[in-house]
């Protein structure tokens, strides 16, 4: 039977599987594999599935959740947490985890901006619990609800309860940052993460299997969650670090224990793993993918983890609304030789999708040619919750415009300039502060550099250079820069601080740092 599909046709199915189908999956090939580990505790994949299901039948039976609800999360990581999106996912509901450093205030934002029906919340964060105002499950003994482990006890055992679910049904909000305003929730669906979970594993660690092993360096709340996702899709063991804090000797001890072959971070904690004497200290030869994201690398600290390392870096870009699912760049692309690496580049457009570089009217532009970087294919979000000028702005013609400025060359690497709002004028010209960065990190006595706008009578704006020594301040520091970039893009300004301000992911923000700049009475 021939069919005309030129007249168009209405697809017969959008059903897709319901993302907790990959934990079933990895506990039906091996039940008695470990999972997860934290601490001195560990779980197979059967116990996993069966905490997840008996979960579900607690938000369904005990809370009334129906398919579209949301569940906030506050919560450190935890093997609660872990497993908790998954039992979500079986009752239908919408995963959606805060950054558990956000204040009370901000967490009770998340709360009413998502219309969340219920909170799954740490026992530490009984401000947070009683700021949002909703029906809580505790994760440890508190006051302000139930505790989660005594709520699933009594269904362990229960027959598994799997929502039905399209491609477009949501199942993750994803909030932004909010580095720039009130944070937006991004739309994540089942069928999108599906796709985003098999690109991954195609794209960021190809072979990775029941053999391998992944420590999450990260919250799980955002990228860490996604990455750790596609562990459970091809059941690779998730390792948890104990401690709360960041522990470079507590994380490589790890490496050494579990035969550790994966770990995704973001490149400022790349280069503390890389800087600390445990990495002597401990075995690591078992690393196949170190994988960074959330920000280029600078070069200085991309060949210092290539010395120390090897081969095993991976880069991606991608935003949440992607789901990090823009460009890769993996270890082949790799070098610590200048002349062989593309430096600065973030690699190419992933399996599946199609990125351009586009100027304000939409067009694209020719190679070489700065504009912003726009994107299309199934990794892309359906929107912004309950946000129309936000979807309105973020979206034309079908492509959804990242907010990041940058170029392509003829072979499609894609270099990232920065963000669009980092961008300053400065008489008349656009300055884009990486390449300044870039260039000030390869002074051997500067460890990091932020560099940002500030007003000026006379250009408008100029560069304002905020930087950390390994040692005592240079004199001369913009003597050195004068002849290493065009004189138009000198900074005006220098100051030196003992440490940049980091956000919850470990990134270095502008906002925060201009903040910084005005607490301090820095700026001019």
């Amino acid at each position: 039977m021939s069919m005309d599909l030129s007249q168009g046709m209405t697809p017969v199915s959008t059903r897709v599987m319901n993302l907790s189908h990959l934990l079933s999956e990895s506990a039906r090939r091996a039940p008695d594999d470990i999972g997860l580990v934290w601490g001195d505790q560990s779980w197979t994949w059967a116990e996993l599935d069966a905490r997840a299901t008996a979960f579900a039948h607690v938000l369904v039976q005990e809370y009334g959740v129906a398919k579209g609800d949301r569940v906030l999360v506050q919560s450190a990581n935890c093997n609660q947490m872990f497993e908790a999106v998954f039992g979500c996912w079986r009752a239908g509901a919408v995963w959606v985890p805060a950054n558990y450093r956000q204040s009370p205030e901000d967490v009770a934002f998340l709360a009413q901006s998502s219309g969340a029906k219920l909170l799954l919340c740490g026992a530490e964060f009984a401000d947070h619990a009683s700021a949002c105002n909703l029906p809580t499950i505790a994760i440890g003994q508190a006051a302000f609800g139930p505790d989660y482990d005594a709520l699933i006890t009594p269904h362990m055992g229960q027959p598994q309860p799997v929502a039905e679910v399209c491609r477009d049904d949501p199942c993750w909000f994803f909030f932004t940052s909010g580095t720039t305003g009130r944070p937006k929730a991004a739309v994540l669906t089942h069928g999108q993460m599906a796709f985003v979970i098999t690109n991954h594993l195609c794209d960021l660690m190809p072979a990775t299997g029941p053999e391998d092993a992944s420590l999450v360096v990260a919250p799980l709340s955002h990228g860490a969650g996604v990455h750790q996702l596609s562990q459970v899709a091809h059941g690779v063991k998730t390792i948890l670090p104990v401690g709360a804090k960041f522990d470079p000797d507590e994380l490589w001890a790890l490496v050494a224990k579990w035969r550790v072959t994966n770990m995704f971070t973001v490149p400022t904690i790349v280069k503390l793993l890389v800087e600390h004497p445990a990495v002597d200290a401990h075995d690591h030869a078992s690393l196949r993918y170190v994988i960074y994201a959330g920000a280029p690398m600078y070069r200085a600290d991309q060949i210092r983890a290539l010395e120390k390392l090897g081969p095993v870096l991976v880069q991606y870009f991608g935003l949440g609304e992607v789901t990090g699912n823009i460009t890769v760049l993996p270890p082949a692309h790799h070098h610590i030789d200048d002349d062989t690496m593309r430096i600065g580049t973030c690699g190419f457009a992933r399996t599946g999708m199609h990125v351009q570089i586009q100027d304000a009217e939409g067009r694209e532009v020719a190679a070489g040619e700065t504009g912003e970087i726009a994107v299309i294919g199934p990794a892309v979000f359906a929107g912004y919750f309950n946000n129309p000028k936000a979807n309105a702005k973020s979206f034309r013609g079908g492509w959804f415009l990242t907010g990041d400025l940058g170029h392509m060359d003829e072979a499609g690497f894609v270099y990232l300039t920065g963000r669009a709002s980092d961008m300053y004028i400065s008489g008349g010209s656009n300055i884009y502060p990486r390449e300044i960065e870039e260039k000030l990190l390869m002074h051997p006595a500067i460890s990091e550099v932020a560099v940002l706008g500030v007003p000026d009578p006379v250009w408008g704006e100029v560069g304002m250079a905020v930087c950390v020594c390994t040692g005592a301040p240079p004199a001369d520091l913009l003597d050195w820069l004068s002849g290493k970039i065009a004189r138009y893009k000198l900074p005006r300004h220098v100051v030196f601080w003992d440490a940049l301000p980091k956000s919850a992911y470990g990134k270095i923000t502008k906002k925060m740092i201009r903040d910084e700049l005005d607490a301090r009475g820095q700026l001019p």
